[in-house]
């Protein structure tokens, strides 16, 4: 088999050439990235951790309220941020948060534009099918190396990882649900006069909207996931405790910042979740 390994096929030298080019040619462009990312990061996490926490948890209540009209759900909600202020982990909840709103904001205003164009133009999203199955399958330890190439070390970078990882699913979703409304919905709009831009506000999104948020729901608990990653390039957040009870073996850092991870998920999936 020796021939078969002297022909080897140079995806890696071709992966670093690339890296390497982009990196001495649009350093200007990953610089400009990294500004306003770094801006939007700012602004979430000052408005996160500014107020009293009860202030903020008093407000995510109110939001669960909002949108379940459930007092079992915020009341759940209300013990949730209780209890990771009684375990001393809030600063470290709202960094983490405060990535994942980032990447929610990312990932949604980039995510559904494109599910609506692919949901419009079927080979578009036939092309795109592979990059979308690369990008969820690709280990994401592999993401870190260009995020910390092009942008160096800290929430950016595990920003940036994340919104990699994230992305196809609001795209699927989206795409999912605009391609799915139903003939007759779109034939009596034109019927009516309704141009394509109006099927598209008042037929097409409308019908799509429960796949919609559902993407957002799982944009939200992709991103939480990639938390522990992220903190492995410096972002901060309940990743970090992991990271550090991991390096010492400590099970008992380990096991009750997981504890408050796992409390963050159910927290923000019953605040999110699509009712039938």
């Amino acid at each position: 088999m020796d021939w078969l390994t002297d022909h080897k096929i140079p995806v890696g030298r071709t992966a670093k050439a690339v890296f390497d080019w982009l990196n001495n040619n649009m350093a200007g462009v990953f610089d400009a990235i990294s500004d306003v990312m770094e801006a939007m990061i700012a602004a979430i996490l000052w408005a996160l951790s500014t107020p009293h926490p009860l202030i903020i948890v008093a407000v995510f209540v109110a939001l669960t309220w909002a949108l379940q009209r459930r007092w079992t759900v915020a009341l759940g909600v209300l013990i949730g941020f209780l209890f990771i202020l009684n375990q001393g982990y809030w600063m470290a909840t709202m960094e983490s948060l405060t990535l994942i709103l980032s990447a929610c904001v990312v990932c949604m205003g980039i995510g559904v534009p494109i599910g609506i164009a692919t949901a419009h133009r079927p080979r578009l999203y036939a092309a795109m099918s592979p990059v979308l199955d690369l990008m969820q399958t690709l280990p994401t330890f592999v993401y870190l190396i260009p995020a910390i190439v092009f942008f160096g070390l800290g929430m950016v970078p595990g920003l940036i990882a994340t919104v990699i990882f994230v992305l196809p699913a609001p795209i699927r979703l989206t795409h999912l649900g605009v391609s799915s409304t139903p003939t007759p919905l779109l034939e009596a709009a034109t019927a009516f006069g309704a141009t394509p831009s109006q099927r598209l506000w008042k037929v097409e999104l409308p019908y799509a909207l429960p796949q919609i948020m559902a993407g957002l729901n799982q944009t939200i608990m992709l991103s939480l996931s990639m938390v522990v990653i992220a903190a492995l390039v410096g972002a901060n957040g309940l990743g970090v405790p992991v990271v550090r009870a991991l390096n010492s073996v400590n099970t008992s850092l380990g096991f009750e910042s997981g504890f408050i991870i796992v409390v963050v998920a159910i927290i923000l999936d019953r605040m999110l979740r699509v009712r039938s």
